[in-house]
């Protein structure tokens, strides 16, 4: 049972505030802000407590979703029902944003008068909805190749989609009311995720990489899609097929309106997409990857005549030459006490600092061709240098963005639709893999 439903920016900013039960006061939004602010660490958790009121929220849009209770409700329940509140507001607002969210504040507070009811869960179906709402929401500007800020993946802001079509990808879903002006068009995107542990001998120790495939339809007269994938695609080592290139996983499931009568053969998915965005399929590969991993890091570590820490960093980009990683940040932790940072860098597009309240160097680099190397050198003034203070430096965390390149291989062979769309229909296929957590030691 939910008692109240707000949504803070960033700066603890109230966008959306919703009483439903009368159980707390609104004094509930300052006591979450306050306990997530106090919190040491990027990744509060996810369910606290206050008195005898319980927070449970999740980051999204760079926003705060935040439902309270103060019945014995299962958190589970709470965060899955705050996730599909997200792609909810994504269907109809367009995207996920502070602006998006004051701009269509009217019509995400008819979208929780529908959603819930006295603090029970009602539905939280596009479909379903689009019979009750009335409000139309509110767009900003159209797309314009000269302002690429908020062109990205299904809304988000990435470097690799600043093209015409990821910014279609954002506008809100088609109303059965009448023409919007959309066009007729299906997005799907595989979206990875991979976490990497890389020892100091450059072994590979843990890797993990969790996929997705989403798809966002604007088509509300398609009856079916099939979703065709590697052939040789095998789900555990009991399944490969022993012909073609093996694209495995560990674990598979599909969204409960997939039908697999032809996934066994064929490697089809069929699905019979409503409007709004979906993810039809997650899979998970552990322990393994069919390639080498993205990066690989060449370290030295040393101090110098003159009492100064030297760290001379190599890293090279194992990508296929046609491939390129974007918004690639290096962050090496440094000793406590660094005071001053002095850098040679190999191009003129990277810069690096350091950064105090982290007690690390960042260093960022927007474009990284595959095959290519990069250095920096890095000389840190630190007073009382030792041979302990130097085992403070590292382990290297990166952060990455991968467009156009999945880490297990997954391909989409073809999209089809059925029947046949009348007109102008487009199809999109997008790929990108994110870091998740790539840490090297040194």
């Amino acid at each position: 049972m939910i008692s109240q439903i707000f949504i803070l920016s960033s700066k603890g900013d109230h966008l959306i505030y919703k009483d439903f039960r009368g159980e707390a006061g609104k004094d509930a939004v300052t006591v979450f802000y306050e306990k997530v602010t106090a919190l040491t660490g990027d990744q509060p958790p996810v369910v606290m407590s206050h008195k005898e009121l319980h927070f449970v929220h999740i980051r999204q849009g760079g926003l705060y979703w935040v439902v309270t209770t103060t019945a014995d409700s299962s958190p589970f329940t709470l965060v899955e029902f705050l996730n599909r509140l997200t792609t909810l507001i994504k269907d109809y607002c367009g995207s996920l944003s502070e602006k998006s969210v004051r701009m269509n504040f009217a019509l995400i507070y008819e979208l929780l008068d529908e959603v819930v009811d006295n603090g029970y869960i009602q539905t939280t179906s596009t479909d379903i909805l689009k019979n009750f709402i009335q409000t139309e929401a509110v767009t900003s500007k159209p797309f314009s190749l000269f302002d690429l800020s908020n062109v990205g993946l299904f809304g988000a802001e990435t470097q690799q989609s600043k093209v015409a079509p990821s910014a279609a990808a954002t506008r809100p879903i088609m109303s059965t009311r009448g023409d919007q002006g959309g066009k007729s068009e299906i997005f799907v995107d595989v979206v990875e995720r991979m976490s990497v542990v890389i020892g100091s001998n450059g072994v590979l120790m843990k890797v993990d990489v969790e996929g997705e495939i989403r798809v966002k339809c604007y088509m509300p007269s398609c009856l079916e899609m099939r979703i065709g994938l590697n052939e040789e695609f095998s789900i555990g080592k009991s399944q490969l097929r022993g012909y073609g290139a093996a694209v495995r996983v560990d674990e598979c499931s599909f969204h409960q309106a997939v039908k697999l009568d032809e996934f066994d053969q064929h490697r089809i998915l069929k699905v019979c997409p409503s409007q709004g965005e979906h993810v039809v399929m997650q899979y998970l590969l552990s322990d393994e990857l069919p390639s080498a991993p993205p990066f690989r890091l060449f370290p030295t570590i040393e101090r110098d005549n003159g009492g100064r820490l030297l760290m001379y960093l190599k890293l090279r980009c194992d990508l296929p030459p046609k491939s390129s990683a974007i918004n690639v940040s290096v962050t090496v932790p440094v000793p406590k006490g660094s005071l001053s940072l002095s850098q040679e860098l190999s191009s003129p597009d990277q810069k690096a600092e350091l950064r105090p309240e982290t007690r690390a160097v960042h260093w960022d680099i927007p474009r990284f061709p595959g095959g290519a190397q990069l250095s920096a050198l890095f000389k840190l003034e630190v007073p009382g240098l030792s041979s302990a203070s130097m085992m403070e430096v590292g382990p290297v965390g990166l952060s990455f963005e991968l467009p156009k390149y999945t880490c297990t291989g997954l391909q989409i062979r073809f999209l089809r639709l059925t029947p046949v769309q009348p007109g102008s229909s487009q199809r999109w296929v997008r790929y990108v893999t994110h870091s998740d957590s790539y840490t090297i030691r040194i």
